[in-house]
């Protein structure tokens, strides 16, 4: 049994904020250069990706939920 509802947009937004780390630790370890506001694109597109993601499952839900019942 699920102990929450599974929220895609959280997940996108999750994975977008991950891959915004890995490009700073990759420029911190030395492997590539990445100047300071390259990750500014990957964070706000992934959270408006994240928003759209979120906008969708929740009407997904709303028009499953009121055929159902």
């Amino acid at each position: 049994m699920l102990r929450h509802e599974f929220q895609p947009g959280r997940l996108v937004a999750g994975l977008f904020l991950t891959a915004a780390g890995a490009v700073y630790a990759g420029d911190a370890g030395g492997l590539w250069q990445t100047p300071w506001f390259a990750v500014v694109p990957l964070v706000v597109g992934g959270l408006c990706l994240a928003g759209a993601t979120a906008t969708v499952a929740r009407a997904i839900r709303r028009r499953g939920g009121t055929e159902s019942g």
